[in-house]
C-alpha cells in the first residue's frame, strides 16, 4: 500500500489501554509532542476483564504511579463505585487498598484527561509496522498508510497481538472484547528478530443483575471510612455499591467435570500458558479437587448498568455448558447471563530482550509496556507505562538520564527487574511475596518512597512538592519529639496503660519506647504527651509506622545498603562473557541473554550461581574488559 506522511512526533505510543494511558500522559507532561495511536478510541482505559483497581501489592502500584505523577490513582478515585483496605488485621507491608470501579465512567474519564492534556493528540488508527532505520526506531505505519515520525515509539499493545478468542469448540481471531486484533504488527515484530512467547488469559461471564437472588448471597459493604488512591484526592465518594459473595456448589464441580473434554484449556486447543494466579474455573476443580467449594465475589460493572462481574468464575467452557453451572450457583439459579466467559490468547514478548528502562536491546529508541511484556493485570500495565514513558520522552528530548527504580524503590521496580532479569513462563503477577524489601515498600509510604524522583523529572508540580515536603517535615519533627520526650509514671499514665492491658512503669520512659508496645497506640500517647500542633492522620500514621517497626525497618534498610554495593559495580553493556574464562555453560548462556548492566542483576539471573558472580567480581577488577564487536 502506498504510504503518506502524516507527521512528526517526538513519542509515539501505540495502544491505549492502562500502560499506553500512563506512558502517553508521563511523556506529554514532560514537555515531549505525543501521539496516541489506538485501534478504538471507544476503548481508551478499558477494562476487558475485573472492572477493579488496587489489590495486594498491586493497589501499592497505584499508590507509586500517583507519587510519581501518574494517572490511575486519581482516575479510580474520581469513578469508584466501592472502596476497602484488604488486610486490616495484618500488618502495614500487606495493606493493600482495592476499588470496585464504574468501569463505563472509568473509561471516559481518562479519555478526557488524554483529550485535554497538552501535547498529546489521541488518535484511530491500527499500526502495522514501525519504521526501523539502522536498527533505530523511528516512527510507525498505520493500516491507511500513514506513515508517523518519531524520535521513540512505546508499543502498548495488550492482548491484541494476534489475539484469538476461544469459547468451547469455537476460535476465532480477535482483540479483547471482540475488538480487531493487530495481526501484521506481531509479524513485523518477528521480522525484526524478536522472540515473541503465546500466552493466554480469561474473563468471567457477566449475568444481569435484576435476574439474581441476592437473598442468598453474602453482602460485601465497602469501607465507611473515606480512602483515596492519589495523595491529591480531597474529595471522596460516599454513596457505593455492595458486591455480594457466594460460593460453588457439588453441582457445580461436578457440571466441569462431565464437560472437561470440550473445555479448551484440556482439550489441546489453547496452546499458550495462562496464568498461574488467576486460574479459569475448571482449573481450579481440576488442582484443587479436594475442595467442596470455591468463593464466587458478584461485583457490579457501574452505576449506569444492570451486568454484574461473576469473579472467580473465569471460564472458556462452551456457552450452553458456562448457563448450566452459573445455575448451579445459589442466588445465580434463574441468573441471566449478558455475556459468555472466554479464553483469549496472544503473543507477547519475551521480557529479557528489554533494558531495564523498558527500551528494546535489539531495536534502539523502541520501548514496550504492559501485557505485550508477559504480565497480566491493570496496576502491572500502568506501572510499566509510567516508566516507559518517562524514559521515551528522556530519549527523544535528548536528556542523558535514564530513570530506573530499584527492587527497593518500589513494587514497579521489582516487577521490571523480575522480567528483563529472569523473564517469564507464564503471565507475571505482582505478589508482595516476590518483593524482598516488602517492609519498606508499603502503602502508606509511597509519597515518601517516590515524589522527590516524580518531582525532579517534572511530574509533580510545585505546590504538590511544598505539601509534601511539609508533610515530611512534620513526620522527621515528631519522630524527634517521641524519642526525646520522657514519659513519667503518674497516675495518669498507670491508668491509661492498666486500661489497654500493659504493664505499668516502674521508672520514666521515652514516649517512643512506650509506643513499641504491641497494646499501645499513637492515639494513646498523644493523650499523655500531646503534639505541639494538630498532625494530619497520614503524618500520625507515619510516626506510629516508624516507630513500631523501628528495629525490622533498620534490618531492611541494612539488607539494602549492602545490595547497593553489588549495584554500584557495574558491567559494560557490551563485555564478552565467551572471554571469561571459568564460567559455567548455563551462567554464560543466560548473562549473554540478559547483559545485566550490575552485579547484583547478574545475581539474580537464573543459572547464574554464586562460583560464576565470584569469577566476574575478579575479571571487571582485572580491569581488562574484552569486548563484543556488534554492539
Amino acid at each position: 500500500m502506498q504510504t503518506y506522511d502524516a507527521g512528526s512526533y517526538d513519542v509515539i505510543v501505540v495502544g491505549s489501554g492502562h500502560a499506553g494511558c500512563e506512558a502517553a500522559l508521563a511523556a506529554a507532561r514532560i514537555g515531549a509532542k505525543t501521539l496516541v495511536l489506538t485501534i478504538n478510541l471507544d476503548m481508551v482505559a478499558f477494562m476487558p476483564c475485573n472492572p477493579s483497581i488496587g489489590g495486594p501489592a498491586k493497589g501499592i502500584v497505584v499508590r507509586e504511579i500517583d507519587a510519581l505523577g501518574g494517572e490511575m490513582g486519581k482516575n479510580i478515585d474520581k469513578t469508584y463505585i466501592q472502596m476497602r483496605m484488604l488486610n486490616t488485621g495484618k500488618g502495614p507491608a500487606v495493606r493493600a487498598l482495592r476499588a470496585q470501579a464504574d468501569k463505563v465512567l472509568y473509561q471516559r474519564e481518562m479519555k478526557k484527561t488524554l483529550e485535554r492534556q497538552p501535547n498529546l493528540t489521541l488518535r484511530q488508527g491500527m499500526v502495522e509496522k514501525l519504521i526501523v532505520e539502522n536498527g533505530v526506531c523511528q516512527g510507525v505505519i498505520t493500516k491507511t498508510g500513514a506513515a508517523y515520525r518519531a524520535k521513540a515509539v512505546v508499543l502498548t499493545t495488550g492482548t491484541f497481538l494476534r489475539g484469538e478468542i476461544i469459547i468451547g469448540e469455537l476460535k476465532y481471531s480477535s482483540g479483547p472484547n471482540n475488538q480487531q486484533p493487530s495481526i501484521k504488527l506481531s509479524e513485523n515484530l518477528e521480522e525484526l528478530g524478536f522472540q515473541l512467547v503465546r500466552f493466554k488469559t480469561g474473563t468471567p461471564p457477566r449475568v444481569n443483575s435484576r435476574t439474581i437472588d441476592y437473598s442468598k448471597t453474602e453482602i460485601q459493604p465497602g469501607d465507611k471510612e473515606p480512602r483515596a488512591f492519589s495523595y491529591e484526592t480531597t474529595t471522596y465518594i460516599t454513596d457505593q455499591l455492595p458486591c455480594w459473595l457466594t460460593y460453588t456448589t457439588e453441582r457445580s464441580h461436578q457440571i466441569i467435570d462431565e464437560n472437561l473434554h470440550r473445555a479448551p484449556m484440556f482439550s489441546g486447543m489453547i496452546k499458550g500458558r495462562g496464568p498461574r494466579y488467576c486460574p479459569s474455573i475448571e482449573d481450579k476443580v481440576v488442582r484443587f479437587h479436594d475442595k467442596p467449594r470455591h468463593q464466587i465475589f458478584l461485583e457490579p460493572e457501574g452505576r449506569e448498568t444492570e451486568e454484574v462481574y461473576v469473579q472467580g468464575l473465569s471460564t472458556s467452557l462452551p456457552e450452553e455448558v458456562q448457563q448450566e453451572l452459573i445455575a448451579s450457583i445459589p442466588g445465580l439459579e434463574k441468573a441471566e447471563m449478558m455475556r459468555p466467559g472466554y479464553a483469549i490468547e496472544y503473543d507477547a514478548i519475551v521480557p529479557t530482550q528489554l533494558w531495564p528502562t523498558l527500551e528494546t536491546k535489539l531495536v534502539k529508541n523502541l520501548y514496550t509496556a504492559g501485557q505485550i511484556n508477559g504480565t497480566s493485570g491493570y496496576e502491572e500495565a500502568a506501572g510499566q507505562g509510567i516508566m516507559a514513558g518517562i524514559n521515551a520522552a528522556f530519549k527523544a528530548l535528548g536528556k542523558d538520564e535514564e530513570v530506573v527504580l530499584s527492587r527497593s524503590d518500589a513494587y514497579i521496580g521489582v516487577m521490571i527487574d523480575d522480567l528483563v532479569t529472569k523473564g517469564v513462563v507464564e503471565p507475571y503477577r505482582l505478589l508482595t511475596s516476590r518483593a524482598e524489601y516488602r517492609l519498606l515498600l508499603r502503602h502508606d509510604n509511597a509519597d515518601l518512597r517516590l515524589t522527590e524522583i516524580g518531582y525532579r523529572i517534572g511530574l509533580i508540580s510545585e505546590e504538590r512538592y511544598r505539601k509534601f515536603l511539609l508533610k515530611k517535615q512534620q513526620i522527621e519533627a515528631e519522630l524527634n519529639r517521641l524519642r526525646s520526650t520522657i514519659i513519667r509514671p503518674d497516675e495518669k499514665v498507670q491508668k491509661l496503660i492498666q486500661s489497654v492491658g500493659g504493664s505499668e512503669l516502674k521508672d520514666g520512659i521515652k514516649a517512643s519506647d512506650l509506643l513499641k508496645r504491641p497494646e499501645m497506640t499513637y492515639e494513646h500517647i498523644k493523650q499523655l504527651v500531646p503534639a505541639p500542633e494538630e498532625l494530619s492522620p497520614e503524618v500520625e500514621e507515619q510516626v506510629e509506622i516508624q516507630i513500631k517497626y523501628e528495629g525490622y525497618i533498620q534490618k531492611s534498610l541494612q539488607q539494602v545498603e549492602k545490595m547497593k554495593k553489588l549495584e554500584d559495580k557495574k558491567i559494560p553493556a557490551d563485555i564478552d562473557y565467551d572471554a571469561i574464562f571459568g564460567l559455567a555453560n548455563e551462567a554464560k548462556e543466560n548473562l549473554k541473554k540478559v547483559r545485566p548492566l550490575s552485579i547484583a542483576q547478574a545475581s539474580r539471573i537464573p543459572g547464574v550461581n554464586p562460583a560464576d558472580i565470584s569469577i566476574l567480581l575478579v575479571y571487571l577488577e582485572q580491569g581488562k574488559i574484552a569486548r563484543v564487536s556488534n554492539q
